[in-house]
């Protein structure tokens, strides 16, 4: 494929409707899974899982908010496949269904005073449909742009599904806020928490309206046209690229932050157990604030990444975010609510986005067309299924009562962002590499 006149007119316009496609799906899909995620701090314990013990509510729900991860390596082989045999506009099209579907009819489920241990077996079944559903949207937006992307700006463009991400955190932490501030208890919790759920229903048809207009990316369209799809695009991956499938589980830690911003952070400040006693309203300020910020700063990161490299941004956001979660954490145990707005933008909002914007080109520069939404989207998933089940470790290491929580807490994710960064050091560099020649050792 000739770089060079991929993209004239047409190819440009196509490009931007492949971000604006890869944003606005990104965001809406993760609005859908990031509010069951905020749900399931604040109000799950509560409907879905009464116990006597504030502790085993609170590790029960996170528990469910982990489930969902389960079955994102399942769906990550099925998506995976789909996107490489089928095309990228194809798969993004299916993850935008199944996540829309099992979205809203979290917001029709009975609770536990109602149907019993029914309704959080239920709960879980659609977690885990949602799971399955969101295995694809990353690794399939992220290629989609990259393969629309021009040469020297893949980073930039690339860095939009991030930014359309965390727009979709912001819709999710920012819906309940209207809902906690101007309904009483006992309606947020028999209807209100519902309402956010419900409006899921727009993902299906929002997201349709929007992807439907894309065309197929050229690289997938040259491999199909000359007949060079895999069978089986996985175990080509898995053949040929396992160390850096291997990298991208290991560097897929970094998960580790956003589950200490915006899952334990809720748990820790929130939970009656805990007695931090921060007002759910004002809490869900914290994160809609970093995240406003980290909109800002991914599309800069990205386009640095174009000049300076992946690997850098990629180290540095992982040593860094690592040691700000300590302060982070620390100005939530004291009742500090400015202090952990500043550090949550800090940590959140800046720091971490060295990471999070450049990880959409980074990973599928590593592998090759033929196999690179399988590659990107099993390793991706399986590191963030091992972060999935932090949150619940956290609370049982660090249960209501215990000592020096932001130092157990952040010294866990110090460790891991360690391991992040050496990881991205033990990467080669991808960023100066042309689009035929992605996934070929430099």
């Amino acid at each position: 494929m000739d770089l060079l006149n991929e993209h004239e007119p047409q190819g440009a316009h196509q490009t931007k409707k492949a971000t604006a496609s890869g944003w606005i799906g990104s965001a809406l899909e993760y609005y859908d899974f990031f509010i069951y995620a905020t749900a399931s701090a604040l109000i799950f314990p509560q409907i879905f899982f009464p116990s006597t013990d504030p502790k085993v509510a609170i590790v029960a729900s996170l528990a469910t908010y982990g489930v969902g991860y389960i079955a994102r390596p399942i769906g990550a082989i099925f998506l995976g496949y789909w996107g490489d045999t089928h095309g990228r506009k194809k798969v993004l099209l299916l993850c935008m269904f199944l996540m829309g579907s099992s979205t809203f009819l979290v917001g029709l489920l009975p609770t536990y005073n109602q149907i019993g241990w029914l309704a959080p077996l239920l709960l879980v079944l659609l977690r885990l449909m949602q799971g399955f559903a969101v295995a694809g949207e990353i690794s399939g937006a992220s290629t989609m742009i990259l393969e629309h992307a021009p040469y020297g700006q893949r980073g930039f463009f690339a860095s939009f599904t991030l930014q359309g991400v965390q727009a979709g955190q912001i819709l999710a932490a920012a819906v309940f806020l209207p809902l906690t501030y101007y309904l009483s208890d006992d309606a947020f919790n028999s209807w209100g928490w519902r309402i956010p759920f419900l409006l899921s229903f727009i993902v299906i048809y929002a997201g349709y309206l929007i992807r439907r207009n894309v065309d197929e990316t050229p690289a997938f369209t040259e491999e199909k046209q000359h007949g060079e799809i895999p069978k089986l695009p996985l175990i080509e991956a898995l053949t040929f690229h396992w160390k850096d499938m291997l990298r991208v589980v290991l560097m897929s830690l970094m998960n580790v932050i956003p589950v200490v911003t915006t899952i334990f952070g809720a748990a820790y400040a929130v939970q009656e157990g805990y007695g931090i006693g921060f007002d759910a309203s004002v809490y869900l300020w914290i994160p809609v604030l970093g995240n406003i910020v980290a909109v800002i700063v991914i599309p800069f990161i990205g386009k640095l990444s174009d000049k300076i490299g992946r690997r850098p941004p990629i180290i540095i956001g992982a040593l860094a975010s690592g040691l700000l979660s300590y302060a982070y954490l620390y100005a939530i145990s004291i009742h500090n609510v400015p202090l952990a707005i500043a550090m949550s933008i800090l940590m959140w909002g800046i720091v971490y986005q060295g990471y999070n914007a450049v990880f959409p080109s980074f990973y599928p520069e590593l592998f090759p067309t033929k196999s690179r939404v399988s590659a990107m989207a099993v390793s991706q998933n399986l590191g963030t299924m091992i972060t999935a089940f932090l949150p619940a470790f956290f609370v049982t290491i660090a249960p209501p009562g215990t000592m020096n929580i932001p130092f157990i807490i952040g010294s866990c994710a110090l460790v891991i962002t360690g391991l992040v960064a050496m990881t991205a050091f033990s990467s080669r560099e991808t960023y100066r590499v042309l689009l035929n020649d992605l996934g070929k050792p430099s």
